[in-house]
């Protein structure tokens, strides 16, 4: 990885001199997990056998444009194949037979909304001999968010921005989104009228289940919704206009629910996790093994507000007695942000977080979001070390204050502390490693 010239002056070393150890480590085991999660390797054992008909190719997600080029290069060419996937900006690649649309996450845009929109006319065509081939991967809800009658893209807009911002998990937003869009919660697999189906999954939620990730196009939903409109009374989110009227009349069924469990939409689709949190962590836990310091893995499902678990982690870190060791955990954590706020995503808030509850601690750590996107910065992550704090108050930074204020990206960006990898065309969510015992 070449994060190492830009954090080498900021974690300590002196120009010229070759990152510590403890980075090198890191870093390495951050990219570990990423290798593990790459579709070019991981996809191509999961393809099916071509079909008599044509193959359809769908999806949307932060990995959609390397699984679609996965999907190309292990494809017969002879066999017909066509598609459209829809990834975020600056996520896509060349592809030949498969189109690929760059749109707007967090916050759906129009040219997301247009391709799902042209997605669901295809899939609607397709007969029963053809396959419909789902390539789907964290983010793909907001990707292929084209709302429902009634509703508009900005009040869509509207509605996942105050979520995003009262500190909503994936799993409240997604449970929402899937009954305010199209293709949610199973309506993609509804389309394709009885078309055999399968649907490569790369996880990003914590507990990997098909009906979460990207919101579950291709998988029953089991929510209503009525749980959509508690999710929104809960964190006391202003419904505008539409999506008040859609829910309250989804909910007293006067209109059509997404489809549920037993729907015989669901009897030729097959919802199939190929990569996950945990194949990461375990491939980053044997990069530390390999080097003869013992990896623990704590959770692959790692949730909750950031600053909590920054604690939580710090005092465990304060119970081992020996070292070296690497603790390392997954899933995706939460920020409740301050009407007033900086910048920052949760690793980052977390990593500051976590060097202040160890701050007579000698620790070395990082925290990046495995899509190369922390939040919605321009970094993965950060790292600190033993001398972050110190190096914070020689240049007459406050770091509770900074932490107050949310704004992590600018206390780890003016050490020069952040991990810029840029888009890494996959996402199994966060990683976070805290080592040990080692100078």
């Amino acid at each position: 990885m070449n994060q190492h010239t830009q954090l080498r002056k900021g974690l300590g070393a002196t120009a010229g001199d070759p990152p510590p150890r403890a980075l090198r480590l890191l870093l390495e085991s951050f990219g570990a997990a990423i290798a593990a999660a790459d579709p070019a390797t991981i996809l191509p054992p999961h393809l099916p056998t071509p079909p008599r008909g044509r193959t359809l190719v769908v999806g949307g997600g932060k990995a959609a444009a390397s699984m679609a080029a996965a999907v190309e290069a292990h494809w017969p060419l002879d066999a017909p194949l066509s598609g459209l996937v829809v990834t975020r900006y600056q996520h896509g690649l060349p592809t030949r037979r498969i189109e690929v649309v760059e749109a707007s996450h967090p916050l759906p845009d129009g040219r997301g909304e247009e391709a799902a929109l042209r997605m669901l006319d295809r899939v609607g065509q397709l007969g029963p001999d053809e396959l419909l081939l789902a390539l789907i991967s964290g983010g793909g809800s907001s990707l292929l968010a084209a709302p429902v009658e009634g509703v508009t893209l900005k009040e869509l807009r509207q509605v996942t921005k105050a979520l995003l911002g009262a500190g909503a998990t994936i799993h409240d937003i997604n449970t929402v989104r899937k009954h305010l869009t199209r293709l949610a919660g199973g309506q993609l697999a509804q389309a394709a009228n009885g078309a055999q189906g399968l649907a490569l999954i790369i996880s990003d939620v914590v507990g990997d289940d098909p009906t979460h990730i990207a919101s579950g196009p291709c998988a029953p939903d089991p929510s209503t919704c009525a749980d959509a409109l508690e999710r929104l009374q809960r964190f006391r989110i202003a419904l505008p206009p539409g999506i008040q009227q859609h829910l309250q009349a989804c909910a007293s069924s006067r209109l059509a629910e997404t489809p549920k469990p037993g729907d015989p939409c669901f009897a030729r689709m097959e919802n199939r996790v190929i990569g996950s949190a945990r194949a990461s962590l375990l491939a980053a836990a044997q990069t530390f093994e390999q080097h003869g310091i013992p990896a623990l893995v704590l959770s692959d499902s790692v949730s909750g507000d950031a600053q909590a678990v920054a604690k939580q982690h710090a005092a465990l870190a304060r119970a081992v007695k020996s070292g070296p060791i690497a603790l390392i955990s997954g899933g995706e954590t939460t920020v409740t942000l301050r009407p007033q706020h900086g910048r920052g995503g949760r690793n980052a808030e977390y990593l500051l977080a976590l060097a202040l509850a160890l701050h007579d601690v000698p620790a070395w750590a990082i925290a990046c979001d495995t899509d190369g996107i922390d939040g919605s910065e321009d970094n993965a992550g950060a790292m600190m070390g033993p001398q972050t704090l110190l190096r914070a108050q020689a240049r007459g930074m406050n770091a509770a204050g900074f932490l107050d204020a949310h704004d992590s990206h600018g206390f780890f960006a003016a050490l020069g502390d952040l991990v810029v990898t840029g888009p890494t065309r996959t996402n199994v969510n966060d990683y976070r490693a805290l080592l040990l015992g080692l100078d």
